[in-house]
């Protein structure tokens, strides 16, 4: 029985409308508090005149029931927890039943990595006895992979990793963390192999390797898999004494792409230092900011202009080489930044201008969603 079973069938024995959704997990936090006991993952919360039940956590969300509190008794919400934990239960007994010993070592690690998670913890080293049963002890290109597919459609480990280990052409470690969210480590020798290939041709960076790692993996699952997900790449560690720290900045390194950069699924964590800096400012500092950049000259960021500069600024402020990828004249990328300048009074061929105007570009799609 799925949990949109569920969902229905609580329906019909209640006589109430009941929606399966998510809210933060700072926001469950809370509500959790306010019942006086933050350490049941399993209870309900009352937010208003609704009752929230827990249901699963996701990477920045809890998954809950939510329906109308005031027309339940609270022998009605014992019972509606009941149900809900019994639900949980036997998906964690079908989930243990037909493991495999790779799956069974994965998922010790797993349960291991989340408590040091929940508990704050991020600098722990793995304990020798998962280290060594899980091979931690070499260095891994570690990769987060979050699946954007349906809530209540389920992901195999077998075919998931047997499909990565097809893509590598090597044996990779998989570790499903929360719902949606796969922990991959990948063999570093990854990093160097066809590099007879390209003997006499120009070494690529570690950058590069990686980045087009992520891209064939990105197009391969795209094509393969169940659907949309988003690739977090992060430089090759020995899991063994980082793994907790890596997990949280491929975290940070995903909510940053998918905040600032929207239609992106590859990201890259080498590439999101400056949006690293520009989350941290206040909100009420990045509205500062935006009015004393733009003064009121919003308009001026219509679709084509932001796409102009995006790609003025990705290749270095050249404008020939800026014509060239968006396929049009040089006198015609030269109109359109001569317009914004007289629109703005900002010139992007100055540094000057050119910093302050990326800088406004990154906060203005972030604030504009908001």
């Amino acid at each position: 029985m799925s949990w949109e079973q569920v969902r229905e069938r609580l329906e019909a024995v209640l006589q109430l409308q009941v929606h399966l959704t998510s809210i933060p997990v700072s926001d469950w936090q809370q509500l959790v508090a306010d019942e006086g006991n933050p350490e049941d993952p399993c209870r309900s919360a009352v937010r208003g005149t609704e009752l929230l039940f827990y249901v699963s956590k996701e990477p920045n969300d809890i998954r809950v029931m939510q329906m109308e509190g005031s027309r339940l008794t609270e022998s009605e919400r014992k019972l509606v927890e009941l149900a809900i934990e019994s639900k949980q239960s036997l998906e964690k007994k079908q989930r243990g039943s037909f493991l495999s010993e790779d799956e069974r070592k994965s998922q010790q690690l797993r349960d291991w990595l989340l408590l040091q998670l929940e508990r704050g913890t991020s600098h722990a080293e793995v304990p020798d006895v998962l280290a060594s049963q899980s091979s931690l002890y070499t260095n891994k290109i570690p990769l987060l992979l979050y699946g954007d597919y349906p809530q209540n459609q389920r992901v195999s480990y077998t075919e998931l990793k047997r499909l990565l280990e097809s893509f590598f052409e090597a044996e990779i470690i998989l570790i499903p963390l929360l719902e949606k969210e796969w922990l991959i480590l990948a063999p570093e020798a990854l990093l160097t192999s066809g590099s007879e290939e390209r003997e006499g041709d120009e070494e690529e960076s570690v950058e590069t390797t990686l980045e087009a790692l992520g891209a064939g993996l990105y197009e391969m699952l795209a094509n393969e898999w169940v659907g949309e997900c988003h690739l977090a790449i992060d430089f090759p560690v020995k899991p063994a004494k980082s793994l907790l720290a890596t997990i949280v900045k491929l975290r940070e390194t995903i909510m940053l792409g998918r905040s600032f950069h929207v239609g992106n699924f590859i990201h890259l964590r080498w590439e999101l230092r400056l949006e690293k800096l520009m989350h941290l400012i206040d909100e009420e500092e990045k509205s500062e900011f935006l009015e004393q950049v733009l003064r009121g000259t919003d308009h001026a960021l219509d679709a084509e202009t932001v796409t102009t500069l995006e790609q003025f600024f990705a290749l270095d402020c050249n404008v020939s080489e800026t014509a060239k990828k968006l396929y049009i004249h040089r006198n015609t990328l030269l109109y359109r930044l001569d317009k914004f300048k007289n629109e703005t009074g900002l010139d992007v061929r100055t540094f000057n201008h050119a910093v302050l105007v990326r800088l406004a570009l990154l906060l203005y799609k972030v604030t504009k969603r908001k």
